[in-house]
């Protein structure tokens, strides 16, 4: 365990937290053992506890000693249990958080066990439904106390004395050596009566036997296993269990820039993330969860092509309206805290083809392909080969004017070789024909527009000289050779405009009209993809320091937000971010495994 100096009262940093989550939403615990984040039922429900993006009265639970004290935390290995230990003067307490697997209700338990003389502690419960706004009804219950706001009923079970003090409910107890206190939180429907709750210390012992016996079926070794192992469990935890979809992150609104307004909501799933997703999972041995992400886009994307979306709900769901929270203060003062996804609405070409390569690569992975998927496929690339050559907001979904960019086009191109190598290699009926004038069509007028002979690098977007992170996967998905001049000219421009202190920003937004103030962090996805890149051109040992240094980004529980403001040496944006664990992952695999994404998705029928 790291040991870390904390206070009760001092502000946290994105890295100071750690996720506790049921495969169906997830809280963020800080290091000075308060929950600033939870949303109920779902991820992308409203927020119970906002504290996180607002201030401590939008909500929080926080359970800590009342004497100065030393935090040293980890999670039990293999595990989402997270154990915080807590030192005074006169004693140690472990802090033992997590939260079952989901059955009738939800539930985070915590267990206050006592290792050494006796401390004195106190717990603060703030409820406040709908993002930090409604104050919940309290009443006593036979065990604790019952929360209850519209739709939302949260019980409180605890074997402590509890108390009203300003809308807050306290509790202050000793805890002694060999003694264990329980508290149980639970959510359910307010209609319905209370339900029974959990024995903490069965749901320890069930939780912790859940996640060794997902994380013992992991087939990966190596150098990297330990970082391979805690980002699977993240991305684990981050996955919607009844659907299969993957949300980008837990959180909305945490800042790319502090004091700024580049503050989105990522609790959805985003197409753009599905090629890489899919192959950690298959690299690692997790079929299952592989089949269940694969399903979910297949429904998710189902109906008129032409209505086919960057991002979708857990469940597929296409409204994601966003709306500004104005009551929240935001993360540091960065406002405005916005609640939905208005890129949901946006045209990014680049989607099309990193669903037909999912599909593709499910089906070269063994996958059982599902009824009615070559027929949608076939009705995506009619939609491509109408407008693969129309301008779109890109794969940062850019609020600015719609760009010809280069990496979309690629992408596009990308759609249609994938849907081609499907057809030749599964013997799957197909105007292959049509599809190969396509295909070229595409590749002969990126290659005439899109990359600058004068410099020997592909551009952010027609007719500009600027450059885009995206760019690094060109060779990746196969649309140039890794060994070709042009992408190794690529690779050695984004080394001289895009790093700052060595690590990788998507594009200079102080060049690219994103339709937002200037300035952001390095997107750590990104400086993945320049290791992946690097492997690839041969530049083995860059490509290891490069992962290297990023791995050494990650907080004391080994966890990565979006991006890295290396200013001020702190994370920045959502946390934790799934792209970042996903490219950890694969880069990983790319270095030291023999199923290597890079070949996977470069490799030709």
């Amino acid at each position: 365990m790291a040991e870390i100096a904390a206070a009760a009262t001092a502000r946290s940093q994105i890295a100071d937290y750690a996720l506790i989550g049921d495969c169906e939403t997830a809280a963020l615990v800080s290091r000075g053992g308060s929950i600033d984040w939870l949303c109920w039922p779902r991820f992308d429900s409203d927020a119970c506890f906002a504290a996180l993006i607002g201030e401590p009265s939008n909500g929080y639970w926080r359970i800590t000693p009342t004497a100065p004290f030393k935090a040293s935390r980890r999670y039990r290995p293999g595990t989402l249990i997270l154990e915080t230990l807590f030192e005074t003067a006169d004693g140690a307490v472990a802090l033992i958080d997590f939260m079952p697997p989901r059955g009738d209700i939800s539930n985070i338990v915590r267990l206050i066990e006592g290792r050494r003389g006796a401390v004195p502690l106190r717990m603060d419960l703030v409820l406040r439904f709908g993002y930090g706004r409604t104050v919940p009804w309290v009443s006593a219950i036979d065990g604790g106390l019952s929360a209850v706001a519209g739709p939302d009923k949260v019980v409180l079970r605890t074997p402590i004395e509890t108390r009203g003090e300003t809308m807050t409910t306290v509790a202050d107890f000793t805890v002694e050596a060999g003694e264990t206190v329980p508290f149980v939180l639970s959510h359910q429907a307010s209609h319905l009566p209370v339900m029974a709750g959990v024995d903490p210390a069965k749901a320890l012992a069930e939780t912790e036997a859940f996640w060794r016996a997902w994380i013992d079926r992991c087939q990966v070794a190596g150098p990297y296993v330990e970082a391979v192992h805690r980002s699977l469990i993240t991305l684990k935890a981050m996955t919607h269990a009844p659907t299969g979809g993957l949300v980008a992150a837990p959180t909305t609104s945490l800042p790319e820039q502090f004091g700024g307004e580049r503050n989105w909501d990522y609790r959805y799933c985003w197409i753009r993330d599905s090629t890489l997703t899919l192959l950690a999972m298959m690299n690692c041995g997790y079929f299952d969860e592989a089949v269940a992400w694969r399903d979910w886009l297949q429904r998710a994307v189902a109906g008129d092509p032409a209505e086919m979306q960057i991002m979708y709900g857990l469940g597929g769901e296409r409204r994601l309206m966003e709306w500004t929270v104005d009551w929240l203060a935001g993360h540091e003062g960065s406002k405005p805290v916005r609640v939905g996804n208005a890129a949901h609405g946006q045209f990014q070409l680049d989607v099309f083809g990193e669903l037909m390569d999912t599909f593709h690569q499910a089906r070269v992975g063994g996958l059982a392909t599902p009824d009615g998927l070559w027929e949608l496929q076939c009705a995506l690339i009619a939609h491509v080969s109408e407008v693969w050559n129309q301008p779109d907001e890109g794969i940062w979904e850019v609020r600015g004017p719609r760009q010809s960019f280069t990496y979309s086009r690629a992408m596009a191109w990308v759609a249609v070789d994938r849907a081609i190598r499907s057809a030749e290699t599964f013997n799957l009926e197909a105007p292959l024909a049509d599809w190969r004038e396509l295909r070229e069509m595409i590749r002969a007028e990126v290659w005439a527009q899109g990359f600058d002979k004068d410099r020997n690098t592909f551009t952010q977007a027609y007719g500009t000289p600027a450059l885009d992170a995206s760019l690094l996967l060109l060779a990746q998905v196969g649309f140039v050779e890794a060994s070709d001049p042009a992408f190794i000219g690529t690779v050695e421009a984004v080394e001289r405009e895009l790093l700052v202190d060595g690590f990788v920003q998507r594009y200079r937004t102080q060049k690219t009209d994103d339709g937002l103030p200037p300035g952001e962090g390095a997107f750590l996805a990104c400086s993945f993809w320049l290791a992946d890149a690097y492997a690839m051109i041969g530049r083995e040992d860059d490509a290891r320091a490069l992962f290297e240094r990023l791995l050494a980004l990650r907080n004391d529980v080994g966890l990565l937000a979006e991006e890295y403001d290396s200013a001020a040496a702190r994370f920045a944006g959502n946390f934790p971010q799934a792209f970042s664990h996903i490219g950890l992952v694969n880069t990983a695999a790319n270095l030291s495994h023999p199923d290597k994404p890079n070949d996977q998705r470069a490799a030709k029928a």
